[in-house]
């Protein structure tokens, strides 16, 4: 018998490995005999890096880089297994954690070291990079990263400007090429996204994203224009229209950006994590597939881990079981997710902060994939 287990991250809790890890020591308690394959996951937000270096047998690498107010900060990314890949999440380096309360402001913010964080990828050899952009403190459409990788962008007068920002993107007359890092012409980037909102407008990333940056509602008008006219701008320099590209206004239009300036390719999060974990030539021949997340909600079947490993475990024939901290989904939600059945970690009455301690939730999980292993192997004596 051939058991996969391939859940997300519990966030704040315990990373996608360690969920696994306990996961497969019940399942190995139920089935001493049974083949357990662990492969940690993720959908393209936190906990990309960690859950591709540890699928893969990679590396993390750690560089100085510049923080979404031009502070350094140290942000790490990951070297996929085979040399080639490299996985970075903008958050790391430009993401709203790293901007005290009092200072949030994406007018000021800027995505330059999450374009040095590329550069360093490209320096270590990396020729694919898988770019997660969720949780950005930034508005800048991807310039500042831009700058980072050599494009430079001048005013009316032809002079360059030295730090575009959210704030600054009116003063964008110009884009010009020449200096761009030669080496994304040879490479593949592949950007997980999960939002499908444009650029510009009432569904894009100002008016969307930017008052949970801290903007204020004459700041969102500021923002909003200034994409608008980035937009131009792309369009008449670089023949490339991104305005309406569905998660062009992801991470204040870093979506937008990485299209327009790296040749990037916005894809689903949890598409991309499968085919760098290799989740389906893992999951070939499996009989249960274990997977799960923190909570499974009505937020679940919308691109999150849960579903797309539930779509290929059905792909293989295999029964797809979830495991949440919290399961809030009734049959027909279980029906849309892809899942045969949910179980919740808890077995007794306890706080929030207790279940989230990570050797409690280690036990909890160890004991639930021994159970749901138990069952499964006495629904198949049953037949």
């Amino acid at each position: 018998m051939k058991i996969v287990v391939a859940p997300d991250s519990f966030k704040g809790c315990l990373p996608a490995a360690e969920v696994a890890a306990a996961l497969a020591a019940g399942v190995r308690k139920a089935a001493p005999d049974a083949e357990v394959v662990e492969v940690p996951m993720a959908d393209g937000g936190e906990g990309t890096v960690q859950a591709l270096v540890a699928a893969s047998g990679g590396r993390i690498e750690t560089r100085e880089v510049e923080g979404p107010l031009g502070a350094p900060v140290d942000a790490a990314f990951g070297l996929l297994g085979d040399g080639q890949t490299a996985v970075i999440e903008m958050a790391a380096a430009s993401g709203l954690p790293l901007v005290p309360n009092d200072r949030r402001d994406p007018t000021q913010t800027s995505t330059f070291g999450t374009g040095q964080l590329v550069r360093a990828a490209l320096d270590l050899g990396a020729r694919e990079i898988i770019l997660g952009i969720g949780g950005s403190a930034t508005n800048d459409c991807g310039c500042g990263l831009a700058q980072a990788l050599g494009i430079v962008f001048r005013d009316e007068e032809g002079h360059v400007l030295e730090r575009v920002t959210g704030g600054r993107l009116l003063n964008v007359a110009r884009i010009d090429l020449a200096g761009r890092d030669d080496r994304l012409a040879a490479t593949r980037v592949r950007v997980a996204c999960d939002v499908d909102n444009p650029l510009y407008g009432p569904r894009g990333a100002a008016h969307v994203f930017a008052p949970q940056k801290g903007a204020t509602p004459a700041q969102v008008d500021l923002l909003d224009a200034g994409l608008r006219h980035i937009a131009e701008v792309i369009c008449r320099d670089l023949a490339l229209d991104v305005a309406r590209l569905p998660g062009a206004g992801a991470a204040g239009g870093l979506g937008a950006g990485l299209v327009a300036f790296c040749g990037g390719r916005l894809e689903p999060g949890v598409q991309i994590v499968i085919e760098a974990a290799h989740l389906r030539e893992k999951m070939s021949g499996a009989d249960l597939c274990l997977t799960g997340e923190g909570r499974l909600d009505s937020q679940t079947c919308c691109g999150k881990t849960p579903a797309g490993v539930a779509g290929v475990a059905r792909e293989a024939g295999a029964l797809a079981v979830g495991v949440a901290a919290a399961v809030d989904l009734d049959s027909a939600g279980l029906q849309e997710v892809g899942l045969a059945a949910a179980f919740s970690l808890l077995n007794a009455p306890m706080s929030l902060e207790v279940a989230m301690k990570p050797d409690v939730a280690a036990g909890l999980l160890t004991a639930v994939g021994e159970q749901i292993v138990k069952l499964f192997l006495a629904a198949r004596a049953a037949r």
